[in-house]
């Protein structure tokens, strides 16, 4: 069952269900443990189509989890990025790219429009902008096309795949060497993000003073 209520969700991943990826929701909603009314991205259309599925009465869309909104996709100021790899660490689809302290920028067609990059980014240099509506797409939902949520279910899948191999053994650093390094990562940070908040301050409009 847990297989039939994935097919319909968008596969966004975008936890505003409460659980962290589509398919742990789709398998508490077949545990009875959840409701069917908790995916923003499919909204309607997958309310209607739970509901049918397992025979439950349809339900508005639940507010606590957001809103349903139009299609959108991240988008970084790469002028302003940092290259802190927040915003790839969280990217649930692996739709952005780029090496630390370098720039990072997002495969636009790979985007699920998430919105989990934009709390990771502490320099606040992504944005999203809106995706124009395709004629004729294939799917359940008004925004997301049924090819697009199978390359994001895929995509989700290979990105936990690959976390979950063990890691290659590093040589240990002892105590005071690690505590170093640590050290100077966090001053890196803060110094990007100091010369960020400088550079767009400096290019802000002056505030207008009030006529004397």
């Amino acid at each position: 069952m847990a297989v039939l209520i994935d097919a319909r969700l968008p596969q966004t991943q975008c936890m505003r269900c409460g659980y962290p990826r589509c398919r742990d929701y789709a398998e508490a909603l077949a545990r009875g443990e959840t409701d069917l009314n908790r995916c923003p991205p499919g909204a309607d259309a997958t309310i209607e189509a739970l509901a049918a599925l397992l025979h439950r009465p349809r339900k508005p869309l639940d507010p606590r989890c957001g809103s349903e909104t139009g299609r959108r996709r991240a988008v970084i100021d790469e002028e302003h990025c940092i290259g802190c790899r927040k915003c790839i660490d969280v990217c649930p689809v692996d739709a952005i790219v780029g090496a630390r302290r370098l720039m990072h920028t997002v495969i636009a067609r790979e985007c699920s429009g998430c919105e989990l990059c934009l709390a990771a980014c502490p320099v606040n240099c992504i944005a999203l902008t809106a995706v124009a509506e395709e004629k004729n797409r294939r799917g359940l939902w008004r925004h997301y096309g049924a090819d697009e949520a199978d390359n994001w279910r895929r995509r989700n899948a290979s990105r936990l795949s690959r976390r979950a191999r063990p890691k290659q053994a590093q040589p240990p650093q002892h105590g005071a060497v690690a505590d170093q390094q640590r050290a100077l990562r966090r001053a890196e940070i803060r110094a990007a993000v100091e010369r960020v908040h400088r550079r767009k301050q400096a290019t802000s409009p002056p505030d207008r003073q009030p006529a004397g």
